[in-house]
């Protein structure tokens, strides 16, 4: 026979299910080097503590700490002068705590409200997502909530440019998601005491009337459609609908998993169709987003007509004096810069400029919406 020309090395078979010990080692080498994503997105910049804003960031902080001491910032997400908002991580998951600077200030109603709406959602579970609460402190106005990865529908209330456009970000398909989420939450009936009612309806119409924004024939029409609803329930006040108070394409977050819903101050119970009047309101350069709104409204039948028509009249007449406003502070103080105004969209325009196209977008709305409520009444 002839030699071998080399030796003959007997080779283990491998059994199923088992993995060689060096491609084991290999894999967990290339695991350990992969990098985890259990905390925030990266830090846009190093958080700065230095100088005035740094003994701010310093206390806000040292107040999250009391009631969340595993909270570890990684950047300042949103310092609107009077509220500090930060993002980091409690344990491996994100977290956002916003702290309020004054307890004893104008907003402190507001985040007392958004904490108690937190905890009521702890106990009786939405029928939509919403971030998940860590820690609160309501006396001291600190709140610690969980963070979802997403980008706002909108960072404006009302863009110029159309909140369905290139500077909102928000395609048509994605503000139906929004709508489709509002429609699932107005279905939701959560205890009536852990939720305050939120407007007196005739004693805002008595006052935007005093203030000249309502005529006469508006006042009375639109005390024509309450006492209608009011008359066909058969008791003294009218309907009650669980609506989240400030739905805008800013307060939509559009996550992977579905548009989540945030800013909980205003929750509480209007008259149905509160949260589709918001929501027409601020898709202005959304006309196939408005007509879904105006059918959703219009499927409760001429109830649900009726209280849309009068949500609408009070929401545009609301912005419309807001807006006035802020119309008037660009005129005394042209030279504010954009950051200091309210919280307009990105564009080329002014601060002043902007505010005069969306003042006159308005009461085109307005006069739109003043002409359906006269068709409402005039064929009851």
């Amino acid at each position: 026979m002839y030699p071998a020309p080399s030796p003959v090395i007997a080779r283990q078979r491998q059994r199923p299910g088992v993995r060689p010990a060096a491609a084991v080692a290999g894999a967990d080498e290339r695991v350990s080097r992969r990098p985890r994503r259990n905390g925030p997105p990266p830090a846009a910049g190093r958080l700065d503590l230095s100088g005035a804003r740094g003994d701010r960031l310093r206390a806000a902080l040292s107040a999250v700490h009391e009631i969340c001491p595993e909270f570890a910032p990684a950047r300042v997400l949103r310092d609107a002068g009077d509220s500090v908002t930060f993002i980091g991580t409690t344990g491996r998951r994100a977290a956002v705590a916003k702290r309020l600077l004054d307890p004893a200030g104008g907003g402190a109603e507001r985040i007392r409200r958004e904490i108690a709406a937190y905890r009521g959602f702890v106990r009786y579970r939405p029928p939509v997502r919403v971030p998940g609460l860590i820690a609160d402190d309501p006396h001291g106005c600190t709140l610690v909530t969980e963070f979802i990865a997403g980008r706002r529908a909108a960072s404006g209330r009302a863009p110029v440019h159309g909140a369905a456009g290139p500077g909102s970000g928000a395609s048509p398909a994605e503000l139906r998601a929004a709508l489709a989420v509002v429609c699932r939450l107005n279905t939701w009936r959560p205890p009536a005491r852990m939720f305050p009612r939120m407007i007196n309806y005739p004693a805002v119409l008595a006052r935007y009337h005093t203030l000249g924004l309502l005529t006469d024939r508006d006042l009375s029409d639109l005390k024509t459609l309450l006492h209608g609803l009011t008359g066909r329930v058969g008791r003294r006040e009218p309907p009650r609908q669980f609506c989240h108070g400030a739905v805008t394409p800013a307060s939509v977050l559009l996550a992977p998993a579905g548009p989540v819903l945030l800013g909980w101050d205003a929750a509480g119970w209007y008259l149905p169709g509160y949260d589709l009047a918001t929501l027409w309101a601020s898709v202005g350069d959304a006309p196939l987003t408005r007509r879904h709104i105006s059918q959703a409204a219009h499927t409760a039948g001429v109830p649900g007509r009726d209280a849309f028509l009068v949500n609408l009249m009070l929401v545009l007449t609301r912005e419309i004096r807001r807006c006035e406003n802020a119309v008037r502070r660009a005129m005394r103080h042209p030279d504010v810069p954009r950051a200091a105004g309210a919280d307009g969209p990105g564009g080329p325009l002014a601060y002043g400029e902007e505010q005069r196209l969306r003042l006159r977008r308005l009461h085109e709305d307005w006069a739109l919406a003043r002409h359906a409520v006269r068709t409402a009444v005039g064929t009851r």
